[in-house]
C-alpha cells in the first residue's frame, strides 16, 4: 500500500481522518466538559501535523497520478469534513485497484 502514491494518501488519509475525529469527538468536549484544556493542545498538534502530511501527500498524489486541480481539492476539501477523508479514501481505493489490475493480469 505504501508503495504508490496514492496508498500513501490513502494511509495518511485514515491516520489524519482518525486525529480529526479525535480532537471533535474526545479532546473537545474534554477541553469544555472537564476542564481539561492539555487534551486539545495535545491532539491538536498530532492533528496538524497529521493534516500537514496529508496535503503533502496529496501534492505528490496529483502530481504523480496527473490529476486536475479538481481533484486535488476534492481532496483538500474531503479533509477539512469529519469522515471527509474515509469518503475520500473509497475513490481512492477504486483508482488504486485500477491501477494495480493490468499488473496483475499480465
Amino acid at each position: 500500500m505504501l508503495e504508490s502514491p496514492i496508498g500513501r494518501l490513502r494511509a495518511i488519509g485514515w491516520v489524519e481522518g482518525a486525529s480529526f475525529l479525535l480532537l471533535l469527538g474526545v479532546a473537545m468536549p474534554l477541553k469544555y466538559l472537564a476542564g481539561m484544556p492539555m487534551a486539545v493542545k495535545l491532539v491538536g498538534w498530532a492533528h496538524g501535523l497529521l493534516f500537514i502530511g496529508f496535503c503533502a501527500a496529496l501534492a505528490d498524489a496529483t502530481r504523480r497520478s496527473g490529476w486536475g486541480i479538481g481533484r486535488a481539492g476534492l481532496g483538500l476539501i474531503a479533509a477539512l469534513v469529519p469522515f471527509g477523508t474515509f469518503v475520500f479514501d473509497g475513490s481512492l481505493r477504486r483508482e488504486q485497484r485500477a491501477l494495480e489490475q493490468p499488473k496483475s493480469a499480465g
